[in-house]
């Protein structure tokens, strides 16, 4: 089997792109998709979030709404909205977000490769988003939902996607968030093998955004190999959907933390205990760290920058290097008494879309006690621990541009 490999995408039809484009399952909750689907029938989120079209208060994971995403799924494959390809192509996919753009292949990845850990992980998975999206691609016998990989930069792929994206795409339209996303099927026999081929290559390749997708689908490839006496492994079941794009064109963001209490202490208590491990100096303006080590802390009203002690950075742990560990070890579990982010309510998590003002909201509000900046994780450091068969802490990363779901699926037989 190929690591990756062609295949006849589920795409809008032509002029329909715009109808159809919505952004990502995950980053929106139901009465978000619910107030930005009116009057678009034809909106993917009838499909990844479609208790939208049920009563409010229904539960996502009740079985009405999987049932309702495939009527859905099948109305706007039966009014023509949605259209497969007559042949397997890649299709090299361009999202443009301001100043930044970055051009990724949207191929069908291998299961097998991702049991085996080729397609390596940094994430653990949580059951119930697992399951969810079992059900949903079940149900549709579609994987609708891309997952986001990451290849280190390979010139001969580079060459030819500029050789490529140097004519006319196919669709270009620009959501309403302002991403441009942009697609060129690409089903030239030869490039086609360029491509195959020069992927087989690669040791592995990474997995940047969608644990809980990939995981889905290779519990999915087995329910399917297992319910299949004639099963040879070219199945479409035994690849998924994903967008693989280079290292160097990743953009990162930064994912901050706020908490809502002092754990007990007072201000004085608790910037004594912090400047045991970090030196810190009051700023004049929000802080956004220029380097790794280095943190901003809203407190009181006021900016902080920290820099954490040269003896607490350990020289050779990929992931308690990271700087969502050192922030974690040395001040939010010691200091305030986190010791599971993961279940832990008193934290909550801002992504560096939202910008700092974000955070000095949160803390002048009243809602949270204290918030810190974190500068961004490194792709390299994200392969680090994923070639270490390590896994990062949770919400170590935030990726941006988003990939838009609907504009290529693909179908399971």
């Amino acid at each position: 089997m190929s690591l990756i490999r062609p295949f006849a995408g589920l795409r809008p039809a032509p002029g329909r792109a715009a109808d159809v484009a919505a952004p990502p399952y995950d980053v929106l909750n139901s009465s978000e998709a619910r107030e930005r689907a009116k009057g678009r029938p034809w909106s993917f989120l009838h499909i990844s979030k479609p208790e939208i079209d049920l009563p409010e208060g229904t539960d996502p994971y009740d079985a009405s709404v999987y049932a309702k995403g495939k009527e859905n799924f099948d109305k706007m494959l039966a009014e023509g909205v949605l259209v497969q390809d007559d042949q397997p192509c890649y299709y090299l996919y361009r999202l443009i977000m301001g100043e930044h753009q970055q051009i990724g292949l949207v191929a069908a990845a291998s299961v097998p490769d991702y049991d085996s850990n080729r397609i390596r992980k940094h994430e653990f998975t949580r059951p119930d988003k697992e399951d969810d999206r079992v059900r949903q691609v079940d149900t549709l016998n579609a994987q609708t939902g891309p997952v986001f990989l990451t290849y280190k930069h390979d010139a001969t792929i580079d060459a030819l996607v500029e050789r490529i994206t140097a004519t006319a795409p196919e669709v270009d339209i620009t959501a309403d968030d302002g991403v441009q996303h942009a697609i060129w099927p690409v089903c030239d026999e030869a490039d086609i093998a360029t491509i195959t081929d020069t992927f087989d290559a690669m040791p592995a390749i990474y997995i940047a955004d969608g644990h809980h997708r990939s995981a889905a689908a290779s519990r999915v490839a087995a329910m399917r190999k297992a319910a299949n006496p004639n099963h040879t492994g070219e199945e479409p079941y035994n690849y998924f959907l994903s967008v693989v794009f280079p290292d160097n064109q990743m953009m990162i963001l930064d994912y901050n933390r706020v908490v809502t209490d002092l754990n007990g202490l007072d201000e004085a208590a608790f910037m004594a205990k912090v400047k045991e491990n970090f030196s810190v100096s009051e700023a004049d303006a929000p802080v956004k760290p220029a380097a790794n080590c280095e943190f901003g802390m809203y407190l009181g009203g006021k900016w902080y920058k920290l820099t954490v002690n040269d003896d607490r950075v350990p020289a050779d742990d990929p992931v308690d290097q990271l700087d969502v560990s050192l922030l974690a070890n040395n001040l939010i579990d010691p200091i305030l008494g986190i010791s599971d982010p993961r279940r832990d309510k008193r934290i909550d998590f801002v992504g560096g879309i939202r910008g700092l003002k974000e955070l000095e909201r949160r803390v002048d509000s009243g809602e949270m006690a204290v918030a810190f900046s974190l500068f961004p994780t490194r792709m390299d450091q994200l392969m680090s621990v994923a070639d270490a068969n390590e896994v990062m802490p949770p919400k170590s990363t935030w990726f941006e541009p988003k990939l838009a779901d609907g504009l290529v699926s693909h179908m399971l037989d």
